[in-house]
């Protein structure tokens, strides 16, 4: 049965779709840009905004009863590849061995004028 996630410690869903929905025992969070909880773009360098996302997808993982170390699958989306050794090595450091399975893909734009977004699939133990 399909569950809807949903924290206001990360930034509230912008269009029609859920933080996360968990169904059995996997956990599907939508595309996290760098908003802060309120809603304000981080408009930093790349590697501050990869933090902020990792953070965001850490908060709905949690409320979830899931942590970033059980992420099985993500998904980053860069507009700009000139940026993906920055995002590789930000992203890198908030996972371990056995890192998760994942592709990064270069996009013409993303929601907001953001430069990256992640998303992200875990399981739930």
């Amino acid at each position: 049965m399909k569950t809807k996630i949903e924290t206001t410690n990360a930034p509230k869903a912008v269009g029609p779709y859920s933080q996360a929905i968990a169904d059995s025992n996997f956990v599907f969070a939508s595309g996290q840009i760098p908003l802060n909880a309120a809603g304000k773009m981080l408009d930093g360098p790349i590697e501050e905004q990869v933090s902020q996302i990792m953070k965001n997808l850490g908060t709905v993982l949690e409320s979830s009863g899931c942590l970033l170390k059980d992420v099985v699958k993500a998904t980053i989306y860069l507009t700009d590849m000139a940026d993906y050794a920055k995002v590789n090595d930000a992203y890198g450091s908030y996972f371990s061995e056995p890192f998760p399975a994942r592709e990064a893909v270069c996009v013409k734009a993303l929601p907001l004028g953001a430069r990256v977004e992640i998303s992200v699939i875990a399981i739930r133990h």
